[in-house]
């Protein structure tokens, strides 16, 4: 299947790790040029210099997103170079752990402005560009805002929020063509959520714990298995498709927990 994304300008944040990562890959595979967006300097330039050795164009910019007049910038920076944006996808957060008992109304408001704010400010920015390409946006989201993890009230009020605003610029955009949609992955093995596993005593029992509860194969979700569905949703081979959130997260999410510790 050809997406035809071929010289297009797809903004990536968070795009240097994890998911983000795996989503710049798959947009240089497919002939498009990703714009690597996020804190991380080092892992961005090394990102962009093996896409360039294996003969892809690909632009990494370090900006702490959280402030509105870099997420300003980087897209001005982008237009200088590229003279056009045809997609945004926003990726960057973290989930940070700040819950209601284990946390304070000021941390939560700065988990908020880290996992959500940019969101806004990237679509924004990007927005006048989007219009004359008839781009699209994809909010990638989290199951927490459907389940709920515990000890982490910012960061699901945060995916809430980016599902909400999904929709909410879905019907907004509809007069420019620009379509808007969000992937809601669950459990992704990345760099951050390693990290997380390595805090148990024992992390690979927890994983293959969290893995009973995967109903598709006892398994997490691979990063490449969600840039695949990133790169459909923002090609042409999705143009009528907006306002969706798409789950990919082998059935975590809405099939009951029973059919998937059968045998146990």
């Amino acid at each position: 299947m050809d997406v035809n994304l071929k010289n297009k300008i797809i903004i990536i944040t968070g795009g240097a790790k994890g998911i983000g990562k795996a989503i710049a890959r798959g947009v240089a595979n497919e002939g498009g040029i990703p714009v690597i967006l996020g804190r991380s300097k080092d892992a961005g330039e090394k990102l962009q210099k093996e896409l360039n050795d294996a003969g892809h164009d690909a632009m990494a910019l370090c900006y702490e997103l959280a402030a509105v007049e870099n997420c300003k910038t980087a897209v001005s920076q982008v237009i200088d170079q590229y003279g056009q944006i045809d997609a945004l996808v926003n990726n960057a957060g973290v989930n940070d752990g700040v819950g209601l008992e284990k946390g304070n109304p000021d941390q939560f408001k700065g988990s908020i402005g880290n996992n959500l704010f940019h969101y806004y400010y990237m679509a924004h920015y990007c927005l006048p560009n989007l219009k004359k390409s008839q781009g699209s946006i994809l909010n990638v989201s989290s199951k927490t805002a459907m389940t709920g993890q515990g000890n982490t009230s910012g960061y699901a009020a945060a995916k809430g929020a980016q599902l909400a605003l999904t929709r909410e610029w879905a019907v907004e955009l509809l007069k420019y063509n620009i379509r808007v949609n969000a992937i809601v992955p669950a459990e992704v093995m990345t760099p951050l959520y390693k990290k997380w596993l390595d805090t148990f005593d024992d992390s690979s029992k927890k994983q293959k714990k969290i893995e009973k509860n995967i109903p598709l194969g006892n398994r997490m979700t691979t990063t490449k298995e969600i840039a695949a569905m990133a790169i459909f949703l923002i090609s042409e081979q999705a143009s009528h498709i907006t306002g969706q959130h798409i789950f990919v997260d082998g059935g975590y999410t809405h099939l009951d927990r029973s059919i998937s510790v059968l045998g146990d």
